[in-house]
């Protein structure tokens, strides 16, 4: 019987050193796509994905996040009386009920497989989402429902995948692929940030997976990978021979966040999908 997926972790401890100045006192993941923070959206993908328990890896000055999910009674109230009715719904949409949301701290910068290993003792035994929110991904229905839909009919690990160029494998973690419709592929093997020249495909994960919890055997070892850090691909790579592993192709389209080209396309494209933006947008840009 394939078990429910309603637990995500969501891995917030970079220091997003990119974006300094602006990430100096700000988390990356509030940086704003329009007038929303990019952990905003990654929460609101995993909510619509029916996932009910939010698991934040923290780490320093990262306050920020806990206070954005956190109920404000005196700005709520604010709102109310001046009638901005509008902005109040947008801000009570965020919130979650008590006990939905949960914080664990990354003391050292060692990996995303150790940020999701911090997250164990929340997680349990019981298969877990982890989404990170520099991949924005804009899809209707979202990417991890889209995943969680397929989960559900063939379980084991499923990542997120997309074709990349192979001069940019370097920056991914690759699949060796034995099987693949188009849509789905499974493979035999993971590798993490590979040469182009080594590696097996150009099938490469994005920040989107849905894990079983024996991924945490392999991460409790905290074996050093790619850049002396705790890699989540070695980790999974090593469940492959007992547990079946997938990558999804996705219907949407993915923003790289994490740089400043992917961030810049994501506020245009998000500005142009809105009704009330659109034109104005699009002529701004022609004005430009």
């Amino acid at each position: 019987m394939i078990k429910s997926v309603k637990k995500a972790v969501f891995p917030v401890a970079g220091q997003g050193t990119r974006f300094l100045p602006a990430t100096k006192a700000m988390p990356k993941e509030m940086l704003p796509i329009v007038d929303r923070p990019l952990i905003q959206y990654a929460v609101d993908e995993a909510r619509a994905a029916g996932i009910e328990e939010i698991i934040f890896v923290t780490g320093r000055a990262k306050t920020a996040i806990e206070d954005h999910f956190d109920t404000s009674a005196e700005l709520e109230r604010s709102l109310e009386e001046s009638g901005k009715t509008d902005a109040l719904a947008a801000v009570r949409e965020m919130n979650l009920e008590p006990g939905r949301i949960a914080y664990t701290r990354q003391q050292k910068p060692l990996g995303l497989g150790h940020a999701v290993w911090c997250a164990r003792r929340l997680v349990g035994d019981e298969p877990f989402a982890v989404l990170l929110a520099d991949d924005l991904i804009m899809a209707q229905p979202g990417c991890l429902a889209q995943m969680v839909e397929t989960y559900n009919e063939i379980g084991g690990n499923l990542v997120a995948v997309e074709d990349v160029p192979r001069d940019q494998t370097d920056r991914y973690g690759v699949l060796d692929v034995t099987e693949d419709d188009g849509r789905l592929a499974r493979a035999q093997g993971l590798v993490e940030k590979p040469k182009p020249a080594d590696a097996p495909s150009t099938l490469s994960i994005i920040g989107r997976y849905i894990l079983q919890p024996e991924v945490f055997q392999e991460l409790d070892k905290q074996e050093k990978g790619a850049g002396g850090e705790i890699q989540l691909t070695d980790a999974m790579a090593k469940t492959i021979s007992k547990i079946p592993f997938h990558g999804m192709r996705f219907d949407g389209r993915r923003f790289d966040c994490g740089n400043h080209f992917g961030f810049i396309e994501a506020n245009v494209a998000f500005a142009l999908a809105r009704e009330n933006m659109r034109n104005q947008i699009r002529d701004m840009l022609k004005n430009l």
